[in-house]
Protein backbone atom coordinates (compact mmCIF):
# COMPACT_ATOMS: atom_id res chain seq x y z
CA UNK A 1 0.00 0.00 0.00
CA UNK A 2 1.30 3.42 -0.96
CA UNK A 3 1.17 6.05 1.79
CA UNK A 4 0.07 9.55 0.76
CA UNK A 5 1.67 12.65 2.16
CA UNK A 6 -0.80 15.02 3.89
CA UNK A 7 -0.86 17.47 1.00
CA UNK A 8 -1.33 14.70 -1.53
CA UNK A 9 -4.00 13.11 0.67
CA UNK A 10 -5.89 16.42 0.82
CA UNK A 11 -5.67 16.77 -2.94
CA UNK A 12 -7.00 13.25 -3.41
CA UNK A 13 -9.90 13.95 -1.05
CA UNK A 14 -10.72 17.13 -2.94
CA UNK A 15 -10.61 15.30 -6.26
CA UNK A 16 -12.84 12.51 -4.92
CA UNK A 17 -15.32 15.02 -3.54
CA UNK A 18 -15.53 16.75 -6.89
CA UNK A 19 -16.14 13.57 -8.89
CA UNK A 20 -19.94 13.50 -8.41
CA UNK A 21 -20.20 17.14 -9.44
CA UNK A 22 -18.13 16.49 -12.54
CA UNK A 23 -20.18 13.43 -13.39
CA UNK A 24 -23.39 15.40 -13.00
CA UNK A 25 -22.02 18.19 -15.17
CA UNK A 26 -21.74 15.70 -18.02
CA UNK A 27 -25.53 15.32 -17.99
CA UNK A 28 -27.79 18.23 -18.87
CA UNK A 29 -31.40 17.93 -17.72
CA UNK A 30 -34.07 20.13 -19.27
CA UNK A 31 -37.65 20.41 -18.01
CA UNK A 32 -40.47 20.76 -20.52
CA UNK A 33 -43.96 21.90 -19.60
CA UNK A 34 -45.71 19.63 -22.11
CA UNK A 35 -45.40 16.08 -23.35
CA UNK A 36 -43.56 15.21 -26.54
CA UNK A 37 -46.38 14.47 -28.98
CA UNK A 38 -44.44 12.90 -31.84
CA UNK A 39 -40.90 11.90 -32.77
CA UNK A 40 -41.52 12.67 -36.45
CA UNK A 41 -40.03 16.13 -37.10
CA UNK A 42 -42.27 16.62 -40.13
CA UNK A 43 -45.40 16.18 -38.02
CA UNK A 44 -44.88 18.98 -35.53
CA UNK A 45 -44.44 22.74 -35.53
CA UNK A 46 -44.02 22.91 -31.74
CA UNK A 47 -40.43 24.05 -31.55
CA UNK A 48 -40.53 24.69 -27.80
CA UNK A 49 -41.11 21.00 -27.17
CA UNK A 50 -41.17 18.39 -29.97
CA UNK A 51 -38.71 20.12 -32.29
CA UNK A 52 -36.40 21.21 -29.47
CA UNK A 53 -35.98 17.56 -28.51
CA UNK A 54 -35.69 16.40 -32.12
CA UNK A 55 -33.06 19.04 -32.91
CA UNK A 56 -30.74 16.91 -30.77
CA UNK A 57 -31.57 13.72 -32.67
CA UNK A 58 -31.90 14.79 -36.30
CA UNK A 59 -29.70 17.14 -38.32
CA UNK A 60 -30.80 20.32 -40.02
CA UNK A 61 -29.22 22.16 -42.91
CA UNK A 62 -29.10 25.40 -40.93
CA UNK A 63 -29.52 26.36 -37.26
CA UNK A 64 -30.43 29.60 -35.54
CA UNK A 65 -28.10 30.29 -32.63
CA UNK A 66 -28.92 31.87 -29.27
CA UNK A 67 -28.00 35.24 -30.81
CA UNK A 68 -30.85 34.58 -33.32
CA UNK A 69 -28.39 34.54 -36.23
CA UNK A 70 -28.30 31.70 -38.75
CA UNK A 71 -25.33 29.36 -38.54
CA UNK A 72 -24.15 26.38 -40.64
CA UNK A 73 -25.13 22.84 -39.70
CA UNK A 74 -25.21 20.12 -42.39
CA UNK A 75 -25.07 22.92 -44.95
CA UNK A 76 -21.69 24.65 -44.98
CA UNK A 77 -23.14 27.41 -47.16
CA UNK A 78 -26.38 28.49 -48.77
CA UNK A 79 -26.45 30.94 -51.66
CA UNK A 80 -29.26 32.43 -53.75
CA UNK A 81 -28.36 31.67 -57.38
CA UNK A 82 -31.21 33.87 -58.58
CA UNK A 83 -34.58 35.06 -57.24
CA UNK A 84 -36.03 31.54 -57.30
CA UNK A 85 -33.06 29.20 -56.81
CA UNK A 86 -30.94 28.39 -53.77
CA UNK A 87 -27.72 26.35 -53.80
CA UNK A 88 -26.54 24.38 -50.76
CA UNK A 89 -23.07 22.96 -50.15
CA UNK A 90 -23.09 20.14 -47.59
CA UNK A 91 -20.58 18.62 -45.20
CA UNK A 92 -18.90 15.70 -46.92
CA UNK A 93 -19.12 12.17 -45.53
CA UNK A 94 -21.95 12.76 -43.06
CA UNK A 95 -23.99 9.68 -42.11
CA UNK A 96 -26.94 8.63 -40.00
CA UNK A 97 -26.23 6.23 -37.13
CA UNK A 98 -27.28 3.23 -39.28
CA UNK A 99 -24.73 4.15 -41.94
CA UNK A 100 -27.15 5.76 -44.39
CA UNK A 101 -25.55 8.67 -46.25
CA UNK A 102 -26.58 12.09 -45.02
CA UNK A 103 -26.10 13.64 -48.42
CA UNK A 104 -27.86 15.69 -51.07
CA UNK A 105 -30.13 12.78 -52.03
CA UNK A 106 -31.25 12.45 -48.40
CA UNK A 107 -32.08 16.15 -48.29
CA UNK A 108 -33.99 15.87 -51.55
CA UNK A 109 -35.98 12.91 -50.20
CA UNK A 110 -36.90 14.85 -47.05
CA UNK A 111 -38.11 17.88 -49.00
CA UNK A 112 -40.11 15.57 -51.27
CA UNK A 113 -41.60 13.72 -48.30
CA UNK A 114 -42.76 16.82 -46.49
CA UNK A 115 -44.53 18.05 -49.66
CA UNK A 116 -46.15 14.70 -50.50
CA UNK A 117 -49.96 14.98 -50.13
CA UNK A 118 -50.10 11.33 -49.09
CA UNK A 119 -47.83 12.01 -46.11
CA UNK A 120 -49.92 15.04 -45.10
CA UNK A 121 -47.05 16.49 -43.08
CA UNK A 122 -48.06 19.04 -40.50
CA UNK A 123 -45.34 21.38 -41.78
CA UNK A 124 -46.26 20.97 -45.45
CA UNK A 125 -47.31 24.62 -45.72
CA UNK A 126 -43.76 25.75 -44.89
CA UNK A 127 -42.55 24.48 -48.25
CA UNK A 128 -45.49 25.04 -50.58
CA UNK A 129 -43.31 27.35 -52.73
CA UNK A 130 -40.72 24.63 -53.36
CA UNK A 131 -41.01 23.63 -57.01
CA UNK A 132 -38.07 21.30 -57.57
CA UNK A 133 -35.07 19.89 -55.72
CA UNK A 134 -32.06 19.01 -57.89
CA UNK A 135 -29.10 16.92 -56.74
CA UNK A 136 -25.89 18.20 -58.35
CA UNK A 137 -23.59 15.78 -56.56
CA UNK A 138 -23.32 14.14 -53.12
CA UNK A 139 -22.62 17.45 -51.37
CA UNK A 140 -24.41 19.95 -53.61
CA UNK A 141 -28.09 20.51 -54.31
CA UNK A 142 -30.28 23.28 -55.64
CA UNK A 143 -33.82 24.12 -54.61
CA UNK A 144 -36.03 25.95 -57.07
CA UNK A 145 -39.13 27.78 -55.85
CA UNK A 146 -42.20 28.80 -57.82
CA UNK A 147 -41.75 32.39 -56.64
CA UNK A 148 -39.08 34.27 -54.69
CA UNK A 149 -38.77 32.83 -51.18
CA UNK A 150 -36.46 35.24 -49.31
CA UNK A 151 -37.10 33.53 -45.96
CA UNK A 152 -36.27 30.03 -47.23
CA UNK A 153 -32.95 29.73 -45.39
CA UNK A 154 -34.61 30.92 -42.18
CA UNK A 155 -37.38 28.36 -42.65
CA UNK A 156 -34.85 25.55 -42.97
CA UNK A 157 -33.61 26.30 -39.45
CA UNK A 158 -36.73 24.45 -38.22
CA UNK A 159 -36.53 21.56 -40.71
CA UNK A 160 -34.96 18.28 -39.60
CA UNK A 161 -33.87 15.37 -41.75
CA UNK A 162 -34.97 11.73 -41.47
CA UNK A 163 -32.99 8.78 -42.93
CA UNK A 164 -34.89 7.73 -46.10
CA UNK A 165 -34.30 3.96 -46.15
CA UNK A 166 -34.88 3.56 -42.41
CA UNK A 167 -38.12 5.59 -42.57
CA UNK A 168 -39.48 3.22 -45.23
CA UNK A 169 -39.54 0.35 -42.73
CA UNK A 170 -40.08 2.14 -39.41
CA UNK A 171 -42.60 4.48 -37.82
CA UNK A 172 -40.75 7.77 -37.25
CA UNK A 173 -43.56 8.99 -35.00
CA UNK A 174 -42.53 6.39 -32.41
CA UNK A 175 -38.92 5.50 -33.26
CA UNK A 176 -35.78 7.42 -34.14
CA UNK A 177 -32.54 6.84 -36.05
CA UNK A 178 -30.10 9.56 -35.16
CA UNK A 179 -28.15 11.77 -37.50
CA UNK A 180 -27.65 14.63 -35.07
CA UNK A 181 -25.59 15.13 -31.93
CA UNK A 182 -27.52 12.63 -29.80
CA UNK A 183 -29.51 9.43 -30.00
CA UNK A 184 -32.42 8.42 -27.79
CA UNK A 185 -31.57 5.72 -25.27
CA UNK A 186 -34.80 5.70 -23.23
CA UNK A 187 -38.30 7.01 -23.81
CA UNK A 188 -40.85 6.95 -21.00
CA UNK A 189 -43.83 8.83 -22.50
CA UNK A 190 -45.13 11.57 -20.26
CA UNK A 191 -42.14 11.35 -17.93
CA UNK A 192 -38.73 11.64 -19.58
CA UNK A 193 -36.62 10.98 -22.66
CA UNK A 194 -32.91 10.26 -22.25
CA UNK A 195 -30.26 10.82 -24.89
CA UNK A 196 -26.59 9.93 -25.28
CA UNK A 197 -24.04 11.27 -27.73
CA UNK A 198 -24.19 9.89 -31.25
CA UNK A 199 -20.69 8.64 -32.18
CA UNK A 200 -21.61 8.93 -35.88
CA UNK A 201 -22.38 12.66 -35.68
CA UNK A 202 -20.55 14.63 -38.38
CA UNK A 203 -19.88 17.70 -36.21
CA UNK A 204 -18.02 18.50 -33.02
CA UNK A 205 -18.65 16.36 -29.96
CA UNK A 206 -21.26 18.03 -27.69
CA UNK A 207 -20.30 19.40 -24.28
CA UNK A 208 -22.63 16.98 -22.45
CA UNK A 209 -22.40 13.21 -22.77
CA UNK A 210 -26.03 12.75 -21.80
CA UNK A 211 -29.18 14.86 -22.02
CA UNK A 212 -32.48 14.20 -20.27
CA UNK A 213 -35.76 15.92 -21.17
CA UNK A 214 -38.23 15.67 -18.30
CA UNK A 215 -41.92 16.50 -18.57
CA UNK A 216 -42.96 18.64 -15.60
CA UNK A 217 -46.25 20.43 -16.38
CA UNK A 218 -46.68 22.49 -13.21
CA UNK A 219 -44.50 25.62 -12.91
CA UNK A 220 -44.16 25.14 -9.14
CA UNK A 221 -42.87 21.60 -9.67
CA UNK A 222 -40.37 22.79 -12.28
CA UNK A 223 -39.07 25.44 -9.88
CA UNK A 224 -38.80 22.89 -7.08
CA UNK A 225 -36.86 20.52 -9.34
CA UNK A 226 -34.48 23.32 -10.34
CA UNK A 227 -33.81 24.40 -6.76
CA UNK A 228 -33.34 20.77 -5.70
CA UNK A 229 -30.65 20.33 -8.35
CA UNK A 230 -32.72 17.80 -10.31
CA UNK A 231 -32.86 19.82 -13.53
CA UNK A 232 -30.55 22.38 -15.12
CA UNK A 233 -32.93 24.47 -17.23
CA UNK A 234 -36.57 25.42 -16.90
CA UNK A 235 -38.72 27.90 -18.80
CA UNK A 236 -42.16 29.32 -18.17
CA UNK A 237 -41.34 30.60 -14.69
CA UNK A 238 -44.19 32.78 -13.34
CA UNK A 239 -42.86 36.35 -13.12
CA UNK A 240 -43.83 36.47 -9.45
CA UNK A 241 -41.37 33.62 -8.78
CA UNK A 242 -38.32 35.01 -10.58
CA UNK A 243 -36.99 36.90 -7.56
CA UNK A 244 -37.30 33.85 -5.31
CA UNK A 245 -35.39 31.66 -7.74
CA UNK A 246 -32.64 34.26 -8.09
CA UNK A 247 -32.41 34.78 -4.31
CA UNK A 248 -31.99 31.05 -3.72
CA UNK A 249 -28.35 31.21 -4.78
CA UNK A 250 -28.85 27.87 -6.52
CA UNK A 251 -29.98 29.15 -9.90
CA UNK A 252 -30.13 32.17 -12.16
CA UNK A 253 -33.50 33.47 -13.31
CA UNK A 254 -34.80 36.24 -15.51
CA UNK A 255 -36.92 37.24 -18.48
CA UNK A 256 -36.22 38.43 -22.00
CA UNK A 257 -38.63 39.89 -24.58
CA UNK A 258 -40.17 37.12 -26.63
CA UNK A 259 -40.99 36.61 -30.29
CA UNK A 260 -44.15 34.69 -29.30
CA UNK A 261 -47.50 36.47 -29.41
CA UNK A 262 -50.46 35.40 -27.26
CA UNK A 263 -54.03 35.89 -28.45
CA UNK A 264 -57.53 34.47 -28.34
CA UNK A 265 -58.04 32.78 -31.67
CA UNK A 266 -61.46 33.19 -33.26
CA UNK A 267 -62.98 30.37 -35.25
CA UNK A 268 -64.63 32.57 -37.84
CA UNK A 269 -66.32 29.50 -39.32
CA UNK A 270 -68.65 29.40 -36.30
CA UNK A 271 -71.19 32.08 -35.31
CA UNK A 272 -71.12 34.60 -33.82
CA UNK A 273 -67.38 34.85 -34.59
CA UNK A 274 -68.19 35.08 -38.28
CA UNK A 275 -69.35 38.63 -37.53
CA UNK A 276 -66.60 41.26 -37.63
CA UNK A 277 -68.43 43.59 -35.22
CA UNK A 278 -68.51 40.85 -32.58
CA UNK A 279 -64.80 40.22 -33.04
CA UNK A 280 -64.02 43.93 -32.74
CA UNK A 281 -66.24 44.24 -29.68
CA UNK A 282 -64.33 41.47 -27.93
CA UNK A 283 -61.06 43.27 -28.65
CA UNK A 284 -62.38 46.46 -27.04
CA UNK A 285 -63.71 44.51 -24.05
CA UNK A 286 -60.38 43.25 -22.69
CA UNK A 287 -57.98 45.38 -20.66
CA UNK A 288 -54.62 44.23 -22.03
CA UNK A 289 -52.67 46.71 -19.91
CA UNK A 290 -54.17 45.32 -16.72
CA UNK A 291 -53.25 41.77 -17.77
CA UNK A 292 -49.67 42.79 -18.56
CA UNK A 293 -49.24 44.63 -15.26
CA UNK A 294 -51.11 42.39 -12.84
CA UNK A 295 -50.30 38.92 -14.19
CA UNK A 296 -46.89 39.53 -15.77
CA UNK A 297 -45.58 42.35 -13.56
CA UNK A 298 -45.02 44.53 -16.60
CA UNK A 299 -42.84 42.01 -18.41
CA UNK A 300 -45.37 41.36 -21.21
CA UNK A 301 -45.54 43.86 -24.08
CA UNK A 302 -49.05 44.61 -25.34
CA UNK A 303 -49.63 43.53 -28.94
CA UNK A 304 -49.88 46.46 -31.32
CA UNK A 305 -52.95 45.10 -33.13
CA UNK A 306 -50.85 42.43 -34.88
CA UNK A 307 -49.35 39.03 -34.19
CA UNK A 308 -45.85 40.28 -34.97
CA UNK A 309 -43.41 41.69 -32.45
CA UNK A 310 -40.76 44.31 -33.32
CA UNK A 311 -38.23 41.48 -33.79
CA UNK A 312 -39.94 40.40 -37.03
CA UNK A 313 -39.20 41.68 -40.50
CA UNK A 314 -42.57 43.09 -41.58
CA UNK A 315 -43.63 44.44 -38.18
CA UNK A 316 -45.99 47.39 -38.66
CA UNK A 317 -45.05 50.23 -36.26
CA UNK A 318 -48.00 52.35 -37.40
CA UNK A 319 -50.63 50.13 -35.77
CA UNK A 320 -51.99 50.78 -32.29
CA UNK A 321 -53.76 48.33 -29.97
CA UNK A 322 -57.51 48.28 -29.49
CA UNK A 323 -58.25 50.53 -26.55
CA UNK A 324 -59.97 49.17 -23.46
CA UNK A 325 -63.47 50.55 -24.04
CA UNK A 326 -66.32 48.42 -22.63
CA UNK A 327 -68.96 50.95 -23.71
CA UNK A 328 -67.83 50.79 -27.33
CA UNK A 329 -67.72 47.02 -27.07
CA UNK A 330 -71.36 46.93 -25.94
CA UNK A 331 -72.36 49.31 -28.74
CA UNK A 332 -70.69 47.11 -31.34
CA UNK A 333 -72.42 44.01 -29.98
CA UNK A 334 -75.73 45.80 -30.27
CA UNK A 335 -74.94 46.87 -33.84
CA UNK A 336 -73.97 43.33 -34.78
CA UNK A 337 -77.53 42.13 -34.32
CA UNK A 338 -76.41 38.63 -33.41
CA UNK A 339 -78.11 36.40 -30.87
CA UNK A 340 -75.79 36.32 -27.89
CA UNK A 341 -77.95 34.17 -25.62
CA UNK A 342 -75.84 31.06 -26.23
CA UNK A 343 -72.49 30.66 -24.43
CA UNK A 344 -69.29 31.12 -26.37
CA UNK A 345 -66.92 28.21 -25.89
CA UNK A 346 -63.20 28.72 -25.25
CA UNK A 347 -60.64 25.92 -25.54
CA UNK A 348 -57.62 26.38 -23.26
CA UNK A 349 -54.58 24.06 -23.24
CA UNK A 350 -53.41 23.48 -19.67
CA UNK A 351 -49.83 23.89 -18.45
CA UNK A 352 -48.79 25.12 -21.88
CA UNK A 353 -48.58 28.90 -22.02
CA UNK A 354 -47.12 31.09 -19.29
CA UNK A 355 -49.99 31.94 -16.91
CA UNK A 356 -52.31 30.90 -19.75
CA UNK A 357 -55.16 29.53 -17.67
CA UNK A 358 -55.15 32.64 -15.50
CA UNK A 359 -55.22 34.88 -18.58
CA UNK A 360 -58.14 32.91 -20.03
CA UNK A 361 -60.13 33.38 -16.81
CA UNK A 362 -59.53 37.14 -16.85
CA UNK A 363 -60.51 37.41 -20.53
CA UNK A 364 -63.68 35.39 -19.92
CA UNK A 365 -64.61 37.59 -16.95
CA UNK A 366 -64.11 40.81 -18.90
CA UNK A 367 -66.13 39.49 -21.83
CA UNK A 368 -68.83 38.69 -19.31
CA UNK A 369 -68.90 42.36 -18.32
CA UNK A 370 -70.12 43.30 -21.82
CA UNK A 371 -72.83 40.64 -21.82
CA UNK A 372 -71.08 37.59 -23.26
CA UNK A 373 -71.10 34.22 -21.52
CA UNK A 374 -67.86 32.31 -22.00
CA UNK A 375 -67.58 28.62 -21.21
CA UNK A 376 -63.95 27.50 -20.75
CA UNK A 377 -62.92 23.93 -21.58
CA UNK A 378 -59.43 22.97 -20.43
CA UNK A 379 -57.50 20.11 -22.04
CA UNK A 380 -53.93 18.90 -22.35
CA UNK A 381 -51.84 20.29 -25.18
CA UNK A 382 -51.86 17.10 -27.25
CA UNK A 383 -55.66 16.90 -27.22
CA UNK A 384 -55.84 20.61 -28.01
CA UNK A 385 -53.55 20.27 -31.06
CA UNK A 386 -55.49 17.25 -32.31
CA UNK A 387 -58.70 19.23 -32.06
CA UNK A 388 -57.06 22.23 -33.69
CA UNK A 389 -55.39 20.50 -36.64
CA UNK A 390 -56.58 16.90 -37.02
CA UNK A 391 -60.32 16.92 -36.39
CA UNK A 392 -60.50 20.69 -37.04
CA UNK A 393 -63.21 21.10 -34.41
CA UNK A 394 -61.73 24.06 -32.55
CA UNK A 395 -64.21 25.92 -30.34
CA UNK A 396 -65.47 29.39 -31.23
CA UNK A 397 -62.54 30.83 -29.30
CA UNK A 398 -59.31 29.42 -27.92
CA UNK A 399 -56.17 30.57 -26.19
CA UNK A 400 -53.26 30.27 -28.59
CA UNK A 401 -49.81 31.63 -29.29
CA UNK A 402 -47.75 31.99 -32.45
CA UNK A 403 -44.01 32.41 -32.72
CA UNK A 404 -41.98 31.79 -35.84
CA UNK A 405 -38.21 31.23 -35.66
CA UNK A 406 -37.67 32.72 -39.12
CA UNK A 407 -38.40 36.13 -37.55
CA UNK A 408 -40.04 37.01 -40.84
CA UNK A 409 -43.66 38.02 -41.33
CA UNK A 410 -43.87 35.45 -44.10
CA UNK A 411 -43.98 32.51 -41.69
CA UNK A 412 -46.03 34.11 -38.93
CA UNK A 413 -48.72 35.68 -41.13
CA UNK A 414 -49.05 32.65 -43.41
CA UNK A 415 -50.56 30.80 -40.44
CA UNK A 416 -53.72 32.85 -40.98
CA UNK A 417 -53.65 32.93 -44.78
CA UNK A 418 -56.58 31.43 -46.74
CA UNK A 419 -56.30 27.67 -47.08
CA UNK A 420 -53.76 27.26 -44.27
CA UNK A 421 -54.75 24.50 -41.86
CA UNK A 422 -53.99 26.81 -38.93
CA UNK A 423 -56.10 29.72 -40.18
CA UNK A 424 -59.82 29.27 -39.33
CA UNK A 425 -60.19 32.56 -41.23
CA UNK A 426 -60.59 33.18 -44.94
CA UNK A 427 -59.82 36.70 -46.10
CA UNK A 428 -58.80 37.04 -49.74
CA UNK A 429 -57.31 40.54 -49.38
CA UNK A 430 -55.14 39.42 -46.47
CA UNK A 431 -54.01 36.36 -48.42
CA UNK A 432 -53.16 38.48 -51.46
CA UNK A 433 -51.04 40.85 -49.36
CA UNK A 434 -49.17 37.98 -47.68
CA UNK A 435 -48.52 36.39 -51.06
CA UNK A 436 -47.21 39.70 -52.41
CA UNK A 437 -44.82 39.98 -49.49
CA UNK A 438 -43.39 36.51 -49.92
CA UNK A 439 -43.05 36.62 -53.71
CA UNK A 440 -40.39 39.29 -54.06
CA UNK A 441 -36.90 39.87 -52.75
CA UNK A 442 -37.35 43.65 -52.79
CA UNK A 443 -37.34 44.64 -49.10
CA UNK A 444 -39.33 47.84 -49.59
CA UNK A 445 -42.01 46.01 -51.56
CA UNK A 446 -42.15 43.27 -48.94
CA UNK A 447 -42.55 45.78 -46.11
CA UNK A 448 -45.34 47.55 -48.01
CA UNK A 449 -47.16 44.25 -48.57
CA UNK A 450 -46.88 43.23 -44.93
CA UNK A 451 -48.07 46.67 -43.88
CA UNK A 452 -51.22 46.01 -45.91
CA UNK A 453 -51.60 42.52 -44.47
CA UNK A 454 -51.25 43.58 -40.84
CA UNK A 455 -53.61 46.54 -41.36
CA UNK A 456 -56.26 44.20 -42.77
CA UNK A 457 -55.80 41.81 -39.86
CA UNK A 458 -56.10 44.63 -37.34
CA UNK A 459 -59.35 45.82 -38.90
CA UNK A 460 -60.89 42.39 -39.45
CA UNK A 461 -59.80 41.10 -36.01
CA UNK A 462 -59.58 37.34 -36.62
CA UNK A 463 -58.07 37.14 -33.13
CA UNK A 464 -58.31 39.00 -29.85
CA UNK A 465 -54.88 40.62 -29.72
CA UNK A 466 -53.29 40.33 -26.26
CA UNK A 467 -49.52 40.52 -25.62
CA UNK A 468 -46.08 39.13 -26.40
CA UNK A 469 -45.33 36.38 -23.91
CA UNK A 470 -42.12 37.08 -21.99
CA UNK A 471 -39.54 34.30 -22.05
CA UNK A 472 -38.95 33.57 -18.38
CA UNK A 473 -36.36 31.07 -17.30
CA UNK A 474 -34.20 29.59 -14.59
CA UNK A 475 -30.96 27.64 -14.96
CA UNK A 476 -28.68 25.96 -12.47
CA UNK A 477 -25.25 27.12 -11.39
CA UNK A 478 -23.84 23.91 -12.94
CA UNK A 479 -24.35 25.22 -16.47
CA UNK A 480 -23.81 28.32 -18.57
CA UNK A 481 -26.70 29.24 -20.86
CA UNK A 482 -27.59 32.30 -22.92
CA UNK A 483 -31.29 33.22 -22.72
CA UNK A 484 -32.92 33.54 -26.11
CA UNK A 485 -35.99 35.38 -27.40
CA UNK A 486 -37.44 32.37 -29.19
CA UNK A 487 -38.57 29.06 -27.73
CA UNK A 488 -35.74 26.66 -28.54
CA UNK A 489 -34.46 24.77 -25.47
CA UNK A 490 -31.31 22.91 -26.43
CA UNK A 491 -28.56 21.26 -24.45
CA UNK A 492 -26.06 22.18 -27.15
CA UNK A 493 -26.74 25.85 -26.37
CA UNK A 494 -25.39 25.14 -22.88
CA UNK A 495 -22.02 24.13 -21.46
CA UNK A 496 -20.82 23.02 -18.03
CA UNK A 497 -20.04 25.90 -15.71
CA UNK A 498 -16.70 24.27 -14.79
Amino acid sequence: MIALKPAAFATALLAAASLPALARAETATIALAVNINTLDPHMSASFGSDLSLLSHVYPSLILRGPDLKLQPALAKSWTPVNDTTWRFELVAGAKFANGEPLDAKAVQWNLDRVRDPKVNARIKSWFELVKAVRVINDTTLEVETSAPFPAFADQLSMFFLLPPAWTATHDPAKETMAGGRYQITENVPGDHISLATNPSYFGDKPAFDKVVFRTIPEPSSRIAALLAGEVDLITGVPPSELARVQASGKATSGAVPSTRTVFIKFNTQKPPLDNKLVRQAMNYAVDKTAIAESIFEGKAAISQCQILTPAYFGYNPALKPYAYDPKKAKDLLKQSGVNLSQPIEMDVPVATYLQGQEVAQVVAAQLGEIGLTVKITEMDFGAYMNKYLKSRTLAQTSLLTHGWPTLDADGQLTLLAPGNQYAYWDNAAFGKAVEAGRSTTDKAARLAAYKDATSIMCEEAPVLFLYAQPNTYGFSKRVVWQPRADDWVRAFDMKPAQ
